[in-house]
């Protein structure tokens, strides 16, 4: 079975370019630590920023003292993360269009997590962050290590420590 995904995963990448190409979305890259394309890359990081700075302002409503001091972090990290990336794209060094706006599984996630109250809410929130930034990390330290843009690349780096960071805290917070 395995075999037969992997044939597919392949074959499908041989076919082109999708909005996200089939590889990176059905996770294979990531099994096999091949870096995304350029813009995929730049389409998940965006749209991790996107979610990240959109489920912690839900977690500034609702979120207990832990959860809201967390929020905080995440909502100032990731607006500069999203500067940062848009001010790269802007050089022309990097060609990409960032995702400015939650992509479809991440507005499902936001809107069940705004249907949570309570420790509810906060047990949610928390489990979504590990996961958010666990799947941050295997992004950005695949593309920092074999990424196609240099710049990019470069970028990815120096972003990776504070999401390992984010990662540690949400975990430490999820005990």
């Amino acid at each position: 079975m395995k075999k037969i995904l992997l044939a597919s995963a392949f074959a499908l990448v041989a076919t082109g370019a999708f909005a996200q190409s089939a590889t990176e979305s059905t996770g294979v890259n990531s099994a096999l630590g091949v870096a995304p394309k350029t813009e995929d890359f730049i389409m998940e990081a965006s749209a991790s920023d996107v979610f990240e700075i959109e489920s912690s302002k839900l977690a500034l409503q609702k979120g207990n003292d832990a959860a809201k001091t967390f929020a905080q972090q995440m909502i100032a990290d990731h607006e500069k993360t999203t500067a940062e990336l848009k001010a790269l794209l802007a050089t022309g060094k990097v060609k990409g269009e960032p995702v400015a706006t939650l992509t479809d599984d991440f507005k499902d996630d936001v809107d069940d997590l705004a249907k949570l109250n309570g420790d509810d809410f906060n047990k949610q929130y928390i489990d979504d962050q590990v996961e958010a930034h666990e799947d941050a990390v295997d992004l950005f330290k695949r593309y920092a290590e074999e990424g196609e843009n240099a710049d990019l690349k470069a970028w990815a780096a120096k972003t990776l420590p504070a999401l390992q960071h984010h990662y540690q805290m949400a975990q430490d917070l999820d005990k």
